[in-house]
């Protein structure tokens, strides 16, 4: 289970709530956290479905790395309801170096246990992943 290369494990939790967001829709985000004492990847925030790209980019810490996946719902220039899912690798520019190398070392394996992202993004602060980038992103 672990990664050799950053010692990573992902709790189960990780996946099954992200096939909820995926399958059920459960959700409209989550956020993701390395607890570093038992290393592994877990489960910080569950957003609900009617909360907003806001309330999702103000769960995220300003000094502190996560990952997190926002499910973005989206009408096209055809006027039809799309909807993509995001993963965001969260590394503020105020966080310990130690937590950006950890998180840096972990987001590849982390992001393949999470099947059906469509859309990738890495920030450093809120202007890299704001609503205007994502909406571009979407398309």
């Amino acid at each position: 289970m672990a990664n050799s290369a950053s010692g990573m494990a992902v709790h189960d939790d990780c996946k099954l709530k992200f096939q909820e967001l995926k399958a059920k829709r459960n959700f409209r985000f989550i956020v993701f956290k390395i607890d570093e004492k038992i290393q592994q990847v877990t489960v910080e925030k569950l957003g609900e479905p009617a909360e907003t790209y806001d309330d999702f980019t103000n769960s995220l810490p300003p000094n502190e790395c996560r990952y997190a996946v926002f499910d973005f719902d989206f009408v096209t220039d055809e006027n039809c309801q799309k909807s993509k899912i995001f993963f965001i690798s969260w590394s503020p520019d105020g966080s310990r170096i130690r937590s950006k190398m950890l998180y840096a070392s972990s987001k590849d394996r982390f992001r393949r246990e999470l099947d059906g992202i469509q859309v990738e993004l890495q920030a450093t602060d809120p202007s890299e992943m704001s609503f205007d980038i994502i909406k571009a992103r979407a398309f």
